[in-house]
């Protein structure tokens, strides 16, 4: 009996257990079956999406950058392919670092090379191509291609980069592109959602930004970035989970960048270059009628060749401690007082005015006594009688100091306005400053102390002979007399003359035919024209003008940039960056202008001795075509 009731407890153990197990099974069951329903049906679009993204990847194609043409056709920037060692981190079976470091042992990796490589790493998805090393050869493409079996992930592509033919011949004005900084991300994904492009999508937004590999930097390159970058093509790709391509799936094709058509003639330009030779400066030629800058001068200057591929440290470190500032673009960004350039638009003001006559004069004596204090002449004795005329041939300060005093600061203010001095040109290239139109709302404005906000009548004196506060970009200084040569029609300074579709090769013109016309008198134009005529027959610049075949009107200036308390000027015993500058403004022929021209050269003392004689050979090459002796002859760059 006993042996009956084990035999019935251990048969219902087993039930109970039978129904434990049968009971841990359906909720397995049912647990499997929720799992199922939510990833099906519930996430079913979160996953299938999430799937499709990691079977599907988009791949951008590069577009050529536009060239920059010169207005004789000559290619000053364009660009080149040459081979890339690129990674894709998806494809990698190994820590990054460990790559390269074996990659290093076939193809010579710099630190600068790594050094861009891990910066572009940085925030790049696991399917984009990265460039390690550029500019492979074909030795080390060979090398590679070997051992290719040995470096999964990592690829030999064919890239296009910008190349400058003439070096540092026009840099400041063509500038130079560059690798994509975040802060040039910012900028192209703001442009990108301004686009009224339908293939701007949110999705494909950060995916083009990412393929824009170089982006211009300053100059032209920069101010015209839109215009030459073009438009990226870019591939739908089926990829294995490692991101191999596996089939394409759609791809629209890349489009060229617009060509530049320069105003610059950069045979002109190589010209004026190595007139400067070693010396610093800067210099602008306008053709009158058009406002087409034919020269666009910044000396020293660098090669922005060194920027294409992220430039070496020690470099730039060279170029930004330079005393001699080769990255500073003078004639955007320098200014200068203007010196005795500037009594050629006192006269023209005391015209219009009706402060003088043009037959009025005076009786210099060497100086003119103002209060306790005296300015002087450059001519100690004086230089007798001089009217209008003549005081703008013999550069009579004493006659300029008298007329300053006459005019007020508010007259001289408003009309040196109107000519374009302390205001924005317009130019087509970024970064251009203002300089220093003196008057008497700029000084309350510029000092915080209010003792000094006041304008004193003396303040007035020294701004007659373009001394005292008159600060002026040599843009501003050419294009006010460009004014005056073209009889008060105003054309906006430009680089950039025509942009060439790369597929219709339509061209388009940047600037109107006209901008605005000052209300000038001609007689009074002609006045000044003949005191300009005189500086190069009799007056300062007859000896750097001696028997020039054209005619040609000018003026010679040299500003004081030092103040020598009273002391005599000696450019001997001061340092080289304290001496004066040297300027020249000019236009020719005198009696139909075509060209007008500013230039100064950095503490290289009397313009007529410095400046005028560049002016003089830059002139006779646009009107003779005179060569030079002395500078190279042009080549063009194969």
């Amino acid at each position: 009996m006993a042996r009956q009731n084990d035999s019935y407890s251990s048969l219902e153990t087993f039930q109970s257990r039978i129904q434990i197990a049968l009971w841990f099974v359906m909720i397995c069951l049912f647990i499997l079956f929720f799992r199922f329903f939510w990833l099906q049906v519930v996430k079913h679009t979160k996953y299938s999406t999430a799937s499709e993204s990691n079977r599907i990847a988009i791949i951008t194609t590069q577009s050529q950058r536009g060239l920059i043409i010169d207005r004789n056709g000559i290619v000053i920037a364009r660009n080149f392919p040459s081979y890339s060692l690129e990674i894709t981190p998806a494809g990698v079976n190994q820590p990054i670092e460990e790559l390269v470091t074996s990659l290093n042992t076939v193809i010579k990796i710099s630190n600068k090379d790594r050094q861009n490589f891990y910066r572009s790493l940085q925030g790049a998805k696991k399917t984009e191509s990265i460039a390690l090393r550029n500019f492979l050869n074909d030795e080390e493409v060979a090398r590679f291609m070997s051992r290719r079996y040995a470096f999964p992930g990592v690829e030999v592509q064919v890239r296009y980069f910008r190349e400058y033919p003439y070096q540092e011949l026009g840099a400041h004005l063509i500038g130079y592109t560059g690798r994509v900084s975040q802060k040039d991300r910012e900028k192209l994904l703001a442009e990108l959602e301004e686009s009224s492009d339908e293939t701007n999508s949110d999705e494909l937004r950060p995916i083009k930004i990412k393929g824009i590999q170089q982006v211009g930097k300053i100059g032209l390159e920069q101010s015209y970035e839109k215009e030459l970058r073009g438009t990226l093509g870019y591939s739908q790709v089926e990829i294995t989970a490692g991101g191999r391509v596996v089939r394409n799936l759609s791809s629209t094709a890349p489009i060229a960048g617009s060509n530049l058509s320069l105003a610059v003639d950069i045979k002109l330009q190589y010209l004026m270059e190595h007139l400067y030779s070693k010396r610093r400066g800067a210099a602008v030629v306008i053709e009158v009628s058009t406002g087409d800058v034919l020269a666009f001068v910044s000396m020293p200057t660098y090669n922005p060749n060194a920027f294409i591929d992220g430039i070496d440290a020690d470099l730039w470190k060279k170029l930004n401690d330079s005393p001699e500032k080769p990255l500073f673009n003078r004639p955007l960004r320098g200014t200068y007082p203007p010196g005795s350039t500037f009594k050629p638009f006192m006269a023209l003001a005391a015209l219009e005015g009706k402060f003088r006559t043009p037959e009025q004069g005076i009786s210099d004596p060497g100086y003119f006594k103002f209060g306790n204090t005296t300015f002087r002449d450059d001519a100690v004795n004086g230089h007798g009688f001089v009217n209008m005329r003549q005081s703008i041939a013999v550069s009579c300060d004493t006659y300029y100091y008298i007329l300053a005093r006459d005019m007020g600061i508010n007259a001289i203010s408003a009309f040196m306005k109107d000519l374009g001095f302390g205001q924005i040109s317009g130019i087509d290239i970024n970064g251009e400053v203002r300089g220093i139109l003196p008057s008497k709302e700029w000084k309350k404005a510029y000092y915080s102390d209010p003792s000094k906000q006041a304008w004193g009548e003396g303040d007035t004196i020294s701004i007659g002979i373009g001394q005292g506060y008159n600060s002026y970009t040599i843009l501003q200084l050419a294009q006010a007399t460009a004014i005056i040569a073209n009889q008060g029609v105003v054309m906006r300074p430009h680089l950039v003359k025509m942009i060439e579709d790369p597929i219709t090769h339509q061209k388009s013109l940047t600037v109107p035919s006209e901008t605005t016309r000052l209300n000038i008198k001609k007689e009074n134009l002609a006045v000044i024209t003949d005191g300009m005529i005189g500086v190069n027959q009799s007056g300062t610049g007859r000896v750097p003008f001696a028997g020039v075949k054209y005619p040609v009107a000018g003026k010679t200036g040299t500003a004081q940039v030092f103040s020598l308390g009273g002391k005599q000027y000696n450019a001997g015993a001061i340092s080289e960056f304290k001496r004066d500058h040297a300027l020249y403004i000019a236009f020719a022929p005198a009696d139909k202008p075509k060209y007008a021209l500013a230039l100064v050269v950095e503490n290289a003392g009397f313009g007529a001795t410095a400046a005028a004689p560049i002016a003089r050979q830059t002139l006779d090459y646009l009107m003779l075509n005179t060569w030079p002796e002395g500078v190279p002859a042009w080549k063009t760059a194969p």
